[in-house]
């Protein structure tokens, strides 16, 4: 251990996750362990931000220390949270509505405005007898619409890498929950083939891009595969709705299954730069989620400034200012990648989401605190979020950032797989 270092940072998530004794000692221990890592000035989770999420920020750690960090914690993927023109969309609906929806919006919540953004998204997809449920948050669409459409005695079939919302409102629906290996299409019809013939409701679970790995959902195959069963299927494109794809409807569109797709899941707090999320669904459906989907029913609606703000965003992205914006991601992330994969290892990235994996959980604080003192914020996952000893930084790369930024990055980052010990072996010609 390096000189000056304790047991302290020898930190991993799944320390404190659970406790057999009927006090809360978890909590307990927990809080003791933060007490101890904030009075050493080491704690590098949770540094606020001064203003918004740009491809630089200026944060001020718990400890009072200040920072420029070049910013790749954050998945405001084209910028258009800071954007002018869904400012302004945002305080002319905070002029005219006030600071909240005040209410659930099967009862008084639903505001004129809400009813505007469904329509715009109905609108950019292109998709005939459809309907749109809104949800104040993302997590809540998955866990919301999985609760409602399926029930006791059906089955959902999950990719081994979907998001935890995905597990969760699987979970919720107390359905029997069946996994297919990841983006694997035979798999997939090895498992569906086992449920048989009668096993009535069948929904498979996807996404457009797997936020671990950054890598593409197998859509062109997974889905053709779920049809042939007569199963339904969900997509959550939360990582790639309005950046994937010719026209920005997703990978999805990038693999021609819009259409085939039955619940279509987007949230609002990446491309678009807001907060809350959709489903997208059959009119019938949507309608039917909105009241049945518990988390939705039984929460606020979204707030009128963020729903016009994602609105204009969203018209932005579809516009050419949008494709352009596509574009300058897509280049920036395979420079990342270009100027990172000979010295760490980045896995099967295929996307805007640059991973880098270190492996080791118990580096997790040490790594994090010496790359924001060297000027790079990248956001953590480690298990139970993906495998042991496969914890990893993620880096989110936005149509912003600069060459000289990523180039900067890379080079930090390097030198920290080398002091870390996680760089790349050398290979000989």
């Amino acid at each position: 251990m390096p000189p000056g270092e304790t047991d302290i940072y020898e930190y991993t998530y799944d320390m404190f996750l659970s406790s057999i004794e009927g006090e809360q000692s978890e909590a307990t221990r927990f809080s003791e362990w933060m007490d101890a890592v904030e009075a050493d000035g080491r704690y590098a989770f949770e540094a606020l931000r001064q203003g918004a999420q740009r491809p630089e920020v200026e944060v001020v750690r718990t400890s009072g220390l200040a920072l420029r960090l070049v910013n790749l914690a954050s998945y405001n993927y084209l910028g258009l949270g800071y954007h002018p023109v869904v400012i302004e969309a945002a305080q002319a609906a905070l002029a005219r509505y006030g600071l909240g929806a005040a209410s659930s919006p099967v009862i008084a919540g639903t505001l004129q405005v809400h009813k505007d953004l469904e329509a715009s998204l109905l609108d950019f997809l292109g998709l005939p007898g459809r309907g749109v449920s809104l949800f104040s948050s993302g997590y809540g669409v998955n866990t919301g619409t999985l609760a409602a459409v399926v029930k006791r005695r059906h089955h959902v079939v999950v990719d081994r890498s979907a998001h935890m919302s995905i597990l969760e409102g699987a979970q919720l629906s107390r359905a029997s929950v069946h996994y297919f290996n990841h983006n694997d299409a035979a798999d997939l019809e090895a498992v569906l083939e086992g449920l048989g013939p009668d096993s009535g409701r069948v929904l498979v679970c996807t996404e457009g891009v797997f936020s671990a790995d950054g890598d593409l959902g197998n859509l062109g195959a997974i889905v053709p595969v779920a049809k042939r069963f007569g199963a339904q299927v969900l997509v959550d494109e939360a990582h790639s709705f309005l950046v994937a794809g010719p026209g920005g409807r997703g990978v999805c569109e990038e693999h021609g299954v819009l259409d085939q797709v039955d619940y279509l899941v987007v949230t609002f707090s990446k491309a678009l730069g807001g907060v809350g999320g959709a489903v997208i669904a059959k009119r019938e459906v949507a309608r039917y989620i909105n009241w049945y989907a518990r988390c939705r029913m039984f929460s606020c609606a979204i707030d009128p400034a963020v729903t016009a703000g994602v609105t204009a965003a969203l018209r932005i992205g579809a516009g050419p200012e949008g494709a352009e914006r596509r574009r300058r991601v897509v280049e920036n992330a395979a420079l990342l990648r270009r100027l990172l994969s000979p010295q760490v290892l980045v896995g099967r990235t295929e996307s805007w989401i640059v991973p880098v994996i270190y492996g080791e959980e118990r580096l997790t604080l040490k790594l994090c605190d010496w790359l924001q003192r060297e000027g790079i914020d990248g956001s953590v996952m480690e298990f139970p979020a993906v495998p042991v000893s496969e914890a990893r930084l993620r880096l989110f790369v936005t149509a912003d950032h600069t060459a000289e930024q990523l180039s900067r990055a890379a080079e930090v980052i390097i030198r920290a797989a080398h002091h870390f010990g996680f760089a790349r072996p050398a290979t000989t010609a």
